[in-house]
């Protein structure tokens, strides 16, 4: 694999980069040679955060993990990228009819342990009209991390949603 790192408020030390290049490495066996990963390094007050990216055909395969030290973050992030891989094998390869950058040995194992995607729990609800405003504070109001609304003034089917750093989204169609 080829890495590209970028630092934002930190100096990335070669032991730095040699410890994340190493355990970085460990997922070699999941894709070929040529594929890039992207590593970004950043601290934040006192949070260090990794953000790793690896783009492959159509998709991308992306982790951020916050930690006290550098180190751990590394950790930590590759562990979620490994449970990413293994969840989304199956879809990856499915929507593409073959395995764009994943290595031959991986690709040909993910026919033998098709686990399929199983739905827990389903829920229906009257979709109310109303603003985007009111849809936050109701969504606020119930403790969920998204709300579908029925914009009063486009009257369609919308979506608010609560961000990592504490705002607010909006989805709407086009």
């Amino acid at each position: 694999m080829r890495y590209t790192f970028t630092g934002t408020n930190i100096h990335i030390t070669e032991a730095l980069r040699d410890t994340a290049m190493a355990k970085i490495s460990k997922l070699d066996k999941y894709f070929s040679d040529d594929t890039e990963v992207h590593v970004t390094m950043s601290v934040v007050k006192k949070n260090q955060i990794i953000e790793v990216s690896i783009p492959i055909k159509k998709s991308v395969i992306r982790a951020e993990e916050h930690a006290e030290s550098m180190y751990a973050a590394i950790d930590n992030v590759i562990d979620v990228l490994e449970r990413q891989i293994l969840k989304h094998k199956k879809k990856i390869v499915d929507r593409h009819r073959h395995s764009g950058n994943l290595s031959k040995e991986f690709a040909e194992t993910m026919h033998e342990e098709d686990e399929g995607i199983i739905i827990e729990k389903s829920k229906q609800f009257a979709v109310k009209p109303m603003d985007p405003e009111e849809a936050c504070m109701e969504m606020d109001l119930m403790g969920h991390g998204f709300f579908v609304f029925r914009n009063s003034e486009t009257d369609q089917v919308n979506v608010v949603y609560k961000r990592k750093d504490g705002k607010f989204g909006w989805i709407e169609p086009s």
